[in-house]
């Protein structure tokens, strides 16, 4: 196998492994990271296929690389904006959750007794 394939294989297992987290996951910055992990995978891959295709009998084109760096900076702005919003989340509510019962202790009965 050659590299660029192996390095297509990880990208699509990080896609694969970011959808399977983003899925299951409940709580909102790991789902946060979960996405951040589909987008490098998706930014891998589509790194390697410019190249692939650079490597074949086609003039080089610059354009998929800056598109792929130009990606990985609105990720990185998009990921701060999101974390500093679950900060203030976290500082208004006490929790990180959307969830308004997340807070709340589960009621079992002992206090009507």
């Amino acid at each position: 196998m050659s590299p660029g394939t192996i390095a297509g294989f990880v990208g699509a297992g990080l896609v694969g492994l970011g959808l399977y987290a983003l899925v299951v996951d409940p709580k909102p910055l790991r789902k946060l990271l979960a996405f951040n992990l589909i987008g490098s995978g998706v930014f891998l891959v589509f790194g390697i296929v410019a190249r692939r295709g650079a490597t074949g009998r086609f003039p080089f084109d610059p354009v998929p690389q800056a598109m792929v760096i130009t990606g990985i900076v609105v990720a990185f702005a998009a990921t701060a904006l999101a974390v500093a919003l679950m900060l203030r989340l976290a500082e208004e509510t006490g929790t990180v959750s959307l969830d308004p019962d997340a807070g709340a202790k589960p009621d079992d009965g002992a206090e009507d007794k």
